[in-house]
Order: structure tokens, then sequence, then C-alpha cells
């Protein structure tokens, strides 16, 4: 085991609970349950891989202690007897790897939705849901105590299911937080006001469930910070750290900010401007004034990042949330039990876009999340031997990118024998474009683990290849993955009549080459997508004055909104312009003739460059080659429908694995010779 390393993977105390290493699986939604909020074949195979690749506890999502309080179409739920069976049985399934289980028991109160199943948002004192702009109705003290004693009886449920033991969610905005806060809580009887009172529904739910079950293990989780004017204070989170030890609570759990809106939820739902470990300073005051075990989350990516946090001593344990979205198997790879690297979380939040769209939950790096198909077996299927095939077929790819790259690490990991041919002078595809913005950095893991693996496993890659319907022949491909990508759309209008000086030019080009648009030019893009917004992040960065104009009511609609809103700040800072419902209708000139939603036309100055970011379209020679060659292929990733890395991974990764389906009846063995030797090209660069 590496030395960095030691800390993480020794056994530690939660209460009476011997812990095997310092992992704890945050709660994370999954919209895997059933509308009715029962536990489904799926939570299991979800949980259970998690608990298989190495983590010392899980806990499970967040659940509702009653009906009228529920957060999603199919989250889990436990405010009746009729949960108890399905938990039980996830619970025995995370069981059967040797990992703890803790359930999370919530209740959003002002946060709740009433476009999710009518539920009525109600708080502490009148307010609205920020998100929503629902009203938001006090609750009585009557109201108050049947909550109190609602979570009483969900807890009771899952020590019955076979739970080792309960957290309590009172941080991240939700109801305890709601009353905690002075923001929020406006209350003038003894749930508001002072300290005390403030404190006493979360305190005085504590109590009750310790003469409940006095020996249940019991977590809570706390904001350390809300990252907001008028918050409580450092000295009051500390206290009430102080007040819940004193009541006999196992451990705490430090998160950050407030779900409430995506300005306060990124500093919970990091985006990747955030430093690794951003909230481990928060947590440290916090684990010096008590003595009870510390749990922190916070962008703790790779395990250095956890070694750190434990060897600074800002927490005992680590809560990894999205790291094991992107990888069930972290603890394993971490402890060097699995030889392959680790999928690193890229912070791009899609995860908690889908929950907030009400969709099951889905991750870019792992896009085969809360299926079979995540299981080592077919992640990494060169780690297993079952998973190899046991007829090996020729494989073709065309395209480098992440697509194509993706497509041979999983033929290769199942013993198929691959090459793949780029049209380009190198491999990579469209991912220099998706990291030359400011904080992209952090999506390059999507690229390298698949390069890396794909070189480990002996894939061949050759470059500078153009693919005919004859030199495929040549090659003798069993089957062909055409993974070409996409080119960008040309601009929709005429731009010839434009004076000289205004230089037009795309956003690909502009977003590989910044430095043709020099510090003090102006420049109009067109197209307000991620790409359009990038483009202006990077040029503003720069000093170059960018206005924005988009078609649609909204900008970069697609992203995940903590970052769409922090990308959005950040750019209106430094004095990006940003048009919207807004059709371009001609260019003259030195301008742009624009028809403003309401019908108004007028004309706007370009400047120096005018940049077009209206998106990508296929790229759809590689089928029409193929299909004159005459062999079997599958067409994927943007080269059969332009979108985001989710869906071309999960398109590469699953035709990858239906080449033996494919070819079942049929018992053709590999062509003899090396592939290599099949074809030449003079231009060619060869990657083995």
């Amino acid at each position: 085991m590496e030395t960095t390393r030691v800390l993480l993977a020794t056994p530690g105390q939660i209460g009476p609970l011997r812990v095997r290493n310092r992992v704890v699986m945050a709660p994370m939604g999954t919209n895997y349950s059933t509308t009715d909020g029962l536990s489904t074949e799926r939570d299991k195979l979800y949980y259970a891989e998690r608990a298989r690749g190495g983590v010392g506890m899980i806990m499970t999502e967040a659940m509702v202690v009653t009906e009228h309080a529920r957060p999603h179409h199919n989250s889990l739920c436990c405010y009746h007897d009729r949960f108890i069976p399905g938990l039980a049985s996830l619970v025995e399934a995370i069981k059967a790897h040797g990992a703890y289980v803790c359930g999370q028991l919530n209740h959003r109160g002002a946060l709740l939705r009433r476009s999710v199943l009518n539920m009525e948002p109600v708080g502490p004192s009148p307010w609205k849901n920020p998100n929503t702009g629902d009203a938001v109705r006090p609750l009585t003290v009557p109201e108050i105590v049947e909550i109190q004693k609602l979570f009483v009886d969900a807890a009771r449920r899952l020590q019955q299911a076979g739970y080792d033991g309960v957290e309590v969610h009172a941080g991240n905005g939700y109801l305890f937080q709601q009353f905690f806060t002075p923001r929020i809580n406006k209350r003038a009887d003894q749930y508001g006001g002072s300290f005390d009172n403030r404190a006493r529904l979360l305190l005085e739910t504590i109590a009750r469930l310790k003469d409940a079950m006095p020996d249940f293990p019991l977590i809570v989780r706390l904001s350390a910070s809300e990252f907001a004017e008028g918050g409580y204070s450092q000295d009051e989170i500390i206290e009430l750290a102080h007040r819940l030890e004193a009541s006999g609570v196992s451990a705490l759990d430090i998160s950050g900010g407030s779900n409430e809106s995506p300005q306060l939820s990124k500093y919970c739902i990091q985006t990747p401007s955030f430093p690794r470990r951003c909230l481990a300073p928060y947590s440290k005051p916090i684990k010096e004034a008590v003595s009870i075990p510390v749990l922190v989350a916070g962008r703790i990516v790779v395990p250095e990042d956890a070694e750190a946090v434990l060897a600074e001593g800002c927490a005992d344990f680590v809560s990894l949330g999205r790291a094991l979205y992107a990888d069930p198997h972290w603890c394993l790879k971490a402890f060097g039990e699995v030889k392959a690297p680790i999928r690193k979380c890229i912070a791009c939040n899609i995860c908690f876009e889908r929950l907030t769209l009400e969709k099951d939950v889905a991750c870019v790096h792992n896009p085969m999340i809360g299926t079979e198909f995540e299981a080592l077996e077919y992640a990494e299927p060169q780690l297993v031997s079952t998973s190899r095939t046991v007829h090996p077929r020729r494989a073709l790819v065309l395209g480098a990118g992440v697509s194509g790259v993706e497509a041979a690490r999983v033929l290769a990991g199942r013993g198929h024998d691959v090459e793949i041919w780029e049209k380009a002078d190198r491999p990579g595809g469209q991912m220099p474009l998706a990291i030359a913005a400011p904080d992209k950095r952090e999506v390059e893991p999507v690229w390298t683990y698949r390069w890396q693996e794909a070189q480990h496993l002996g894939v061949r890659v050759r470059t500078g290849v153009s693919a005919s319907a004859q030199s495929i022949r040549e090659f003798n491909p069993d089957f062909v993955i055409v993974a070409t990508g996409a080119r960008p759309r040309p601009c929709p209008f005429d731009t010839s009549r434009l004076d000289a000086s205004v230089i037009v030019a795309d956003a690909w080009d502009v977003l590989a080459t910044p430095e043709r648009v020099p510090p003090g030019a102006r420049a109009t893009i067109i197209g307000g997508g991620m790409v359009g917004l990038e483009t202006a992040d990077l040029l503003s960065l720069h000093g170059v004055s960018c206005t924005i104009v988009e078609a649609l009511p909204a900008v970069a609609a697609s992203m995940a909104r903590n970052n769409r809103m922090e990308l959005i700040e950040r750019i209106e800072a430094r004095g990006t312009r940003i048009l919207t419902g807004v059709t371009v209708l001609a260019a003259e000139a030195s301008g742009i003739e624009i028809e403003g939603a309401d019908g108004s036309t007028t004309k706007l100055e370009i400047g120096d460059f005018l940049i077009v970011a209206i998106g990508p379209t296929s790229d759809s020679e590689g089928a029409r080659v193929c299909a004159g060659a005459g062999v079997p292929f599958a067409v994927v990733g943007d080269a059969y429908r332009p979108g985001d890395f989710l869906s071309c991974l999960r398109d590469a990764w699953m035709v990858a694995l239906s080449i033996d389906h494919r070819f079942r009846d049929e018992r053709k063995p590999t062509p003899a010779g090396s592939a290599t030797d099949s074809f030449q090209h003079s231009r060619s660069t060869i990657y083995d």
C-alpha cells in the first residue's frame, strides 16, 4: 500500500461500529425507487456495487419521514411500515460485502416543491422558496412536535430493517437548518430568536431519538457555514456541535451551503472552480471542538485528497459523494486491490441536475451507473477473467476521440483485437476544446482515464488516416465502430456583406487558438450554449469585450444549474453582455440587424470579431464509407447524434459490449497475423 494512503485505509470507530476504513459514502439521491417510494432491484445493484467496491460505511439517500414531504417522484421513503421489507433487502445486499449501512432521514421544509407531488413548503416563518417562488407556511408548535415524532418512527423502522445507524440531515438548507439560521427563522416563540430557541427543534428531536433508541448510533449532518450574509456564525455552529455531542450523538457529518439557490447550493455541490478539499478548513474547528468523530465532504476526488484531510486533522472520516457516482470501486483502487485508475469526478454536476429535473441519476464518467453493467466485470473487464470473450473478434474504430477510445478500451478489455484510425494528426478529438476554458481542466480525466487504459491494453492507434471503403475492406474487420464525432455548424446567415475589418471565426477555432483574439478586442458571439459561454469566459479573462446573442429565452440551458449560474455570474462580472430571445436578421458593414422577442429590430455593432457558436452537426462520412465497404458497423457518440460526454460514452460502452451478442451464433476465428500488417499509411503515426 502506498504510504500516502495509510490513514485512509485504517479502521475507525463511529459509536459502537468499527468501520473497516475511513471512507463513508455520502447520502445522495438516485430516483431509482418506485413512484411510491419502495426500494427496487436497481437500488440494490447501485448500493451493493459500492459496498463491493470497498466503502467502509454507506449512507443511503435521504428518506422522508412523512408522505407530505416527498422531494422527488422516485425517492426512497420510510414513513410507513410497508417500506421495511424493501429496505431490509437493501441492507442485506450492502452488508453482504462487508460495509456498514446508515440511513439518512430528512425533511426539506421550505424547500419542498409544489411541482413535485404537490408538496407544501413549510418552515419556521413566512418566506419564499428561492428556487420556485412558492410561499412557505410557518409550522405550528403541534406540527413541530408531530414532525419530531415522525423522525423517531422512521428511525425505528430503519433499525427494524437492519440498519446500523441513522443520520439526521440538519444541513444544506433543509428544515433543521431553516430553524437554526436567523436568516430564515423570524419566529417569536420558543423555536425562534435566541441560539437556544433556534437550536431547539434539532436538539429536541435528537433527545427523542436517544430516548426511544438509546443504543442506536446517531449521526447529524451540519453545514459548517451557510456562506450567506445574515446566517449563523462559526461560533454558533461550534456551540451546536458541543450540544449535539452532549446529547449522545455518535458523529458529526460536515457539509456546507444551502440548496435553496444555485448561488448557495454550489457550496455543497461544488463546481470545478472550487479547490479540492474545499470544506476541510471549515470542518477543522468543529473537529477540534468535539471528541466524537467528524466526517467531511467537499471535492474529495482522489485518495491523496482524502489522505490530506485526515493528516491535517480536519476530520476522522471522509464523506465521498459524487466520487462514488463516478467510480463505485474507488476504495479498492485507492488501496491497490484493483489495478486500474480511478475514474475521477469532474464536478460537471449532471447528476444533481438530473435529480432536479426528476430524472434518474446519471454520471458522465460512469454512464452505466445504477445498472448491472457498472459492475467491475463490465467497467474494467480486463481485470476479470470471466469477462473476456471466448471468441475474439477483429474490430476497427474510426475516430480517436473520447467515444472511440472508450469503445476500444472496452473491446480490448474483453479480449478483442482492436485498432483505431484517426483522421487528425493526434488523438483526442474535441477534448482540447472541452478543457480550453477556465476551470475546465477538471474535465480532463474523462479523456486521460480512457486513453491511458487503452494504451495499457495495447490498443493500436493510427493518426493521419483517412478511411476509405477499400482500406476498410483490406483491413477485413469483423465489425466497425464509427466514432468520427461532429463538426461545427456553419454561420446561419450571410456574412459576405460585412466589412473586411470584421473577422468571422468559429468558436471551436477560437477555443483552440484564443491568442488570435487580442486583449482589448471586441467580439460578438452568435450562440449562447455552453460553447458560446465558455468562449466568452476564456476571452473575457484576457481582456476581450464580449457580447453573446442567443435566440432562446435562456443561455446554456443544458448545463447543470450550479455550474451554469456560476459561469454566467463570472462572465457578467467581466462586462460580458448577454442578449436572449434575439434573432439575427442580417449582417452588413460592421453590424448585425437583430430582432427581439417583442418584434422590435435594432442594429448591433459587432466589433472586431464575429464568433459563431451555434452547435455541432454529426460527421456522417465514416458511416457512408462503412456502408460502401459492406462491413457491419454501428455509429456512436456525436457521429450518431451530437450530445454530451454522458451520451457519447454510454453509446460507446454499450455498443462495444454488444459485439459478442452480434456474433453469438458464429464461431469465426480471429484472422491470422497482426492487424498492423494489413494496413499501412505513409502519413500515419502508430501509438503502440
